[in-house]
């Protein structure tokens, strides 16, 4: 099959061919219809973690099913399904909490002994989290997949394995907005948005989107914000507070993951509001917070991957959309052969568009 490899951080991905293991008991080959390229996936290019490499970026994807181990009971072939870097294991202690993101046996590994599910000329090649989206097949755990709906659009569905239930997740579990709430959003890209959207789903009185670029502010409108905050131009905690009358926001959602947007977060809240850290920021990054504000019990909180239970929340969220109350033809900005996969990571440096997918 032809996969784009990252053979060097801060290069270009190569557009190769890989070998494809057959499927292991509890593992199933998915032929890959559709994957979103993810800001994750361009920061993990650029060097921001030490993975192994050769390795096959992509995380957000969907396809039907072409092959299943003998022990698989989830799915069957020819199965719609999307893949999920939230995998469980159903046993640890997080699972048994209800908490799957935390999972400490994700099964995005085979064990210690066993061939590679990817390799190229005998070398492994390594998909990320277990998944490897930039590619023709994907081979994995029977617990990274959501089944779908018969009649889902797969490139729609694979928006929501990564952008869709983060920012949805980080509004109905992580934040817990309540109807009536009012709601700040920093970071309008993919994620961003459908924590706007997920904010309006939920009843919040007033959501303010918050960005530097007025093409992402026009697109978090049609989202479901109330207002925008354009930051290049004025202060957002200021802009905020202004525009709640002096009192603050219940909620910032924070979907940026640098020191600044953290603080200003915290800062933008009202009595008893919380903070919540979307964005993943580097493993050196420190943020200061005034601790009077601790007394006024608000509250900095993240989430990872928005506290998704993915097998309960993708096919719900599938329906959402079905019904025609969940936005995902507005995420979907642009689609790509796998060819263009570099011009697509590039373009996120600088991105206008909410998301760009890969089809095959």
């Amino acid at each position: 099959m032809k996969a784009a490899i990252l053979h060097e951080f801060g290069a270009d991905l190569v557009v190769e061919d890989v070998d494809v293991a057959g499927p292991a008991p509890d593992e199933v080959l998915v032929r890959t219809v559709a994957s979103g390229v993810c800001h994750t996936d361009r920061t993990m290019q650029l060097g921001a973690n030490p993975l192994t490499l050769p390795l096959v970026l992509g995380h957000e994807a969907a396809g039907v099913v072409e092959a299943v181990g003998r022990d698989v009971t989830y799915v069957k072939v020819g199965d719609p399904v999307a893949t999920t870097a939230s995998s469980f294991c159903g046993h640890c202690r997080w699972c048994q909490r209800g908490e799957p993101q935390h999972c400490e046996n994700k099964g995005r590994a085979r064990p210690s002994g066993q061939p590679p599910r990817l390799s190229r000329h005998g070398t492994p090649v390594e998909p990320f989290v277990g998944l490897g989206g930039f590619a023709e097949q994907l081979l994995v755990h029977e617990r990274t997949l959501v089944r779908l709906p018969d009649e889902m659009p797969l490139d729609r569905a694979s928006l929501l394995g990564c952008a869709g239930i983060t920012g949805l997740g980080a509004v109905r579990h992580a934040a817990r907005v309540r109807a009536g709430d009012t709601v700040a959003v920093i970071g309008c890209g993919g994620v961003g948005l459908n924590a706007v959207q997920g904010a309006r789903l939920v009843g919040a009185a007033r959501i303010i989107a918050i960005d530097r670029i007025p093409e992402k502010l026009e697109l978090a409108r049609r989202f479901g914000a109330s207002d925008t905050v354009d930051a290049s131009s004025v202060e957002p905690v200021e802009a905020v507070r202004e525009l709640t009358g002096g009192l603050g926001v219940d909620h910032a959602i924070e979907v940026v993951g640098i020191e600044a947007t953290i603080e200003q977060a915290f800062a933008m809240l009202d009595t008893r509001g919380t903070a919540t850290v979307v964005g993943v920021a580097r493993p050196d990054m420190r943020v200061r917070i005034p601790a009077v504000d601790l007394l006024l019990e608000k509250r900095l909180q993240g989430t990872k991957m928005g506290s998704t239970r993915p097998r309960i929340d993708i096919p719900l969220y599938c329906q959402l959309y079905l019904d025609g109350r969940l936005m995902l033809d507005e995420l979907l900005s642009e689609t790509v052969p796998l060819e263009k996969v570099n011009e697509a990571l590039s373009a996120l440096d600088n991105p206008l568009g909410a998301r760009t997918v890969l089809t095959f």
